[in-house]
């Protein structure tokens, strides 16, 4: 990548801070005023992943995803070292964007966007769905990006898309997170992390599993899988 690895760091920790900000954000806002609905906050959240990969994907690539990240960096596409400094910046955002939204709405893990498996649902459950999910969103990635960058107008609209799509499907059983760092800001906030080790462990599990299927369907084609 072109740009000096802190500017892609900042750019990291500010575009996961306008994620979980807007993002949690609108979940908070449903949860007091239910102007929202269900499907506005499912749309809030691609909106913002949306914008956020044709404000700084060229930079640092638009990651605001640890799963994401470490994805990249399991294919080859981005180098560890770049991948260990990207983390902390996404999860620094992340708790930064929910420390924002705790001043303003308050405390209660709804007024924060924390993330949860349905209550009848199951743990195991919980687990194979953000897997799933995540594996899905991981397939569009590699299949719209350029070596570890989503910057085209294309890969905008279709990881957009692919999170609003998620978070309408999902959102009700998991909240449907995908996210590593999306999914500690509001926990560590909140005060309750008991469920973020699912929120870690399926979101980068699929990340991988998804990054290297897509991988493999596209070995061969003209566009080579490593070019930056």
């Amino acid at each position: 990548m072109n740009e000096s690895l802190p500017r892609r760091c900042i750019v990291e920790f500010l575009s996961t801070f306008c994620l979980v900000l807007l993002g949690c954000g609108a979940m908070a806002v449903d949860s007091r005023t239910q102007a929202l609905t269900h499907v506005g906050v499912a749309i809030a959240w691609g909106l913002v992943v949306m914008i956020m990969i044709y404000a700084v994907g060229g930079i640092s690539g638009a990651h605001m995803n640890p799963a994401v990240t470490i994805g990249f960096a399991a294919l080859g596409r981005l180098p560890v070292k770049d991948a260990l400094s990207y983390v902390p910046s996404q999860c620094l955002g992340a708790l930064v964007g929910a420390i924002a939204i705790r001043a303003t709405l308050g405390i209660d893990q709804s007024m924060l966007g924390s993330t949860n498996v349905q209550l009848d649902l199951g743990l195991t459950a919980g687990l194979i769905i953000e897997f799933g999910l995540t594996f899905i969103l991981m397939f569009v990635v590699i299949g719209v990006s350029t070596g570890a960058k989503e910057e085209t107008i294309t890969a905008a609209l279709a990881v957009g898309s692919t999170i609003a799509l998620a978070a309408m499907v999902a959102g009700p059983l998991t909240k449907a997170s995908m996210n590593p760092a999306r999914s500690l800001g509001p926990a560590v906030i909140a005060g309750d992390v008991s469920e973020l080790w699912l929120y870690c462990v399926g979101p980068i599990a699929g990340a991988i599993a998804g990054g290297f299927t897509a991988q493999a369907l596209h070995a061969g084609r003209n566009r080579t899988i490593g070019d930056t």
